[in-house]
């Protein structure tokens, strides 16, 4: 229970018909969860507009509203607060709500196109292995030390994220990692916040379904560094062109870059790139880890250098960063009885894909195939969709294309997309399957001993997205069931 007035604390308020001296029990922004005592925020969505629920919220016993448009008919015993955004209102109250749980840990975030969420989950795994409580909010799970909470989005709403915190502070978290999305920040999920540091690892093309230009997106990434508060750190791969653009403005007191091929504060040399491992040089140290590739050498490089800004020594965490796991569904692979390697990624961004492809052609002996099983998502950017089938040929000897998740689009009509992007002398090396699960077999079956096969773009996921429905769908277990079919 607060009061209106406290919860409305930096809020930029236009307007307030009614008192703000009022006991309020919740938030929400669903008209559907407004109960007794409930503050209903106004939301102008993708898909609805919430200023059309007011009313609904009000007979489920709200007892104020912030809108960006008051209301013809207003009820005498309401409070109404007009706000220029909603979002960014919904933000700062629910921080307010919760006494702004993240002034009681060290909250990280890390942000940028690919990378996020391996970032994330290394350096929960390493500030564990260090001897401290961590939280984590990632695409794959959320963690309140060692308890996992399902995740939903890559960024929680605003009332979500803080009632996490504040779980992660009870249970005693001293640190959270979590990924922030651009949508997050343009749609002020974040907002209220105190962040004590944030990482951008790097920025390419993705989401310009929803940010429209590519000079949208990169602001919406900034958007975290630019609220960082002086005694924050602001760590950014110099690598990436975008990486000087982050640090523009910002106020973070500290702020560091790292690389692997330009002069930077942290630096990082590949030694050697297997699929046992990577061995690099940071620092000057050695380094022998189970990631693969040189995009996580840049991942490792990032976790490194935010333990050594947060204060650990650069031993303890190179000791540590040793003995991490791969994250679920980023380079996963397995190994069939008759010696085919299958590799699980996520990649669903043109920049991610070359990355992974990359990665297997610097270890291939080139006396293999490269199969790629590859599809794109439906209803996201569809101007993405050649530019992967292109990669994808380029760097593969044999390419499936296939189903993504379609949600409501037509699979077929993805894939007729993607198939545009595929110079004419490469159509010979390229078969539609849109069932991913026959796509998925079919590789497998064609594939020798020695080849390489590539599942690209679902990763982690065990779902499959098709007309509004979430169907049982599990890249990894179709692998190991095939792998057991095809050795019998």
């Amino acid at each position: 229970m607060k009061l209106l007035q406290d919860i409305l604390y930096q809020v930029s308020i236009k307007e307030v018909v009614g008192s703000t001296n009022i006991e309020v029990e919740s938030i929400v922004f669903d008209s559907r969860k407004a109960t007794k005592s409930s503050l209903f925020i106004a939301i102008k969505g993708a898909l609805s507009n919430g200023h059309e629920f007011i009313d609904q919220a009000i007979a489920n016993d709200a007892v104020a509203v912030i809108c960006e448009e008051l209301p013809e008919s207003k009820s005498p015993d309401i409070t109404y607060v007009l706000v220029s955004d909603s979002h960014e209102a919904l933000g700062i109250m629910a921080s307010n709500f919760y006494d702004n749980p993240s002034e009681k840990l060290k909250l990280i975030g890390i942000t940028g196109t690919n990378g996020k969420t391996t970032t994330s989950t290394m350096l929960y795994d390493l500030l564990r292995l260090l001897g401290n409580k961590v939280g984590l909010i990632s695409t794959v799970e959320n963690k309140i030390d060692n308890e996992i909470v399902p995740a939903t989005h890559t960024t929680p709403d605003a009332v979500s994220f803080n009632q996490l915190l504040v779980q992660m502070v009870e249970s005693g978290c001293t640190y959270c990692f979590m990924e922030v999305s651009s949508h997050a920040l343009h749609q002020h999920r974040v907002t209220g916040a105190k962040f004590s540091g944030a990482v951008y690892t790097n920025l390419s093309h993705d989401h310009l379904d929803y940010h429209k230009t590519f000079d949208a997106y990169i602001a919406a990434k900034k958007m975290l560094f630019d609220m960082l508060p002086k005694e924050a750190f602001a760590l950014v791969n110099l690598d990436d062109r975008q990486g000087e653009t982050m640090l523009q403005n910002c106020k973070a007191g500290i702020q560091r870059t790292y690389a692997l091929k330009s002069m930077a504060d942290f630096k990082v040399k590949v030694i050697e790139n297997q699929f046992g491992g990577l061995h690099v040089n940071i620092d000057g140290l050695d380094l022998y880890a189970k990631m693969v590739g040189r995009f996580n050498a840049y991942n490792l490089l990032s976790a490194y250098a935010t333990g050594v800004l947060l204060g650990f020594e650069k031993l303890d965490v190179l000791t540590a960063l040793s003995s991490i796991n791969p994250v679920a569904g980023r380079f996963q692979y397995v190994i069939s009885p008759d010696k085919v390697t299958a590799i699980i990624d996520y990649a669903h961004t043109p920049d991610a894909l070359k990355n992974v492809l990359k990665t297997v052609e610097d270890i291939r002996t080139k006396n293999e195939e490269v199969i790629t099983v590859v599809g794109c998502g439906g209803n996201r950017d569809a101007t993405k969709r050649p530019e992967m089938a292109r990669i994808a040929c380029k760097f593969s000897d044999r390419v499936i294309f296939t189903s993504d998740n379609p949600r409501n689009e037509d699979p077929e009509a993805i894939i007729e997309d993607m198939i545009k992007g595929v110079e004419p002398q490469d159509f010979r090396k390229t078969n539609t399957i849109v069932n991913r699960k026959e796509a998925i077999k079919m590789a497998c079956s064609i594939a020798r001993s020695g080849d390489i096969i590539l599942i690209a773009g679902k990763g982690h996921e065990k779902y499959q997205e098709i007309k509004g429905e979430r169907l049982p769908f599990d890249d990894l277990a179709i692998v190991n069931d095939t792998f057991k079919l095809l050795n019998h």
